[in-house]
Formats: C-alpha cells, sequence, structure tokens
C-alpha cells in the first residue's frame, strides 16, 4: 500500500470536524458504513485513510475487490456495487469522543440515506457504535456481529468488526473471514 500523504499535526488538528464526502450511489451491493472519519481520512478526504487501519486490505483479502485498493483509489468502489459512508460525519481523534446522542443521530441520518439509496446490504463496521445508533427501538443493544435482524426498507444489515488498528480483538485474517461471509451473502 503506498504511503499516507505526508500531514501536519496542525494539519490534522484543522481537520476536526471536517466531513469526508460519501462515495455512494443508488442501488449498490453493499455500502459499508464507518463510525466517523479520523482526522487524517478527513484531512486527505478519504474514508479508512490511517495507515493502521484495516479496511482496505480486509475488503481485498475478503474477495469484495480483486486487487488491494489505497484509500485515494475509494472512488473505485461503485465499480465494485461496493460504497462507504459513516454513521457520524464529522471527524475526530478517535471514535471514543463521539456521544450516545451523536450516534443515534447519526443512525437515524444513516436510515434515512439507505432509504434514498437502497443498497441490497448495509454493512456497519464497528458492533458498539452499531449497538448505539440502533439501540433497542430496532433490537440492536444485544446485537453480535454478523447478519442482523433489521432492515431499512428492503435494505439488509450486516455488523462488521471495526477495522481500526485500535481494535485488537480481530485479526485481519477473522475480519476477512467476516467480510467473506457478506460478500457470500451479498452475491446470492
Amino acid at each position: 500500500m503506498a504511503r499516507s500523504p505526508r500531514v501536519t499535526p496542525a494539519e490534522l488538528e484543522a481537520a476536526r470536524g471536517r466531513l469526508v464526502p460519501d462515495v455512494a450511489a443508488p442501488g449498490l451491493r453493499v455500502l459499508f458504513c464507518g463510525i466517523n472519519p479520523g482526522l487524517l481520512s478527513a484531512a486527505v478526504g478519504r474514508h479508512f485513510a490511517r495507515p493502521g487501519n484495516r479496511f482496505w486490505p480486509v475488503l481485498h483479502l475478503s474477495g469484495f475487490t480483486p486487487r488491494l485498493l489505497r484509500p485515494d483509489e475509494q472512488d473505485e468502489l461503485p465499480r465494485y456495487g461496493l460504497g462507504t459512508t459513516n454513521v457520524v460525519a464529522r471527524a475526530s481523534a478517535r471514535a471514543d469522543e463521539l456521544s450516545d446522542a451523536e450516534l443515534r443521530e447519526g443512525g437515524d441520518i444513516l436510515r434515512a440515506k439507505v432509504e434514498r439509496l437502497r443498497p441490497r446490504w448495509l454493512a456497519v463496521a464497528g458492533i458498539t457504535a452499531y449497538r448505539t445508533a440502533f439501540g433497542d427501538e430496532f433490537g440492536a443493544k444485544k446485537a453480535r456481529v454478523g447478519r442482523q435482524d433489521l432492515t431499512i426498507g428492503t435494505t439488509r444489515v450486516w455488523a462488521l468488526p471495526n477495522p481500526s488498528g485500535l481494535n485488537a480483538h480481530w485479526t485481519v485474517e477473522t475480519m476477512a473471514e467476516e467480510f467473506a461471509a457478506l460478500r457470500a451473502a451479498s452475491e446470492a
């Protein structure tokens, strides 16, 4: 993978609260949803841009893409029927900077987006954020990684592990297995 662009500490701090545009289109096979952009992602305007983030390698290892894409190639995702968005649009240094209220509001916005775009699957990368964003009202409080009972219109929902390098509970290999299970379901 190519090195990430050089960004100064001042540029990172200036990216706090900035938005990263969705890579999405109507009728995608899978719309991947991160928790929120990190500061590097916001500074460079690319999803999952931090070098330690495992989204791009796992996406490839699971068979969603024929080669390892770089964050600066995110606009190729729709070619594969894929897209990416976030539960909360604003960038922060860490996801734990987000309040539960912010995640619930983000869940409402995400549901409206999914109803408009109608992907076959919504894949939320981050089980804790998924539980908070979709809460008791949608039976998500006790959700586990995998296929969910929740549907949004005709869109089915899958909860994935958070690909952040800070998530030590999952390896690249075990994440790739879960992403591959979603890929197989999305191709059925």
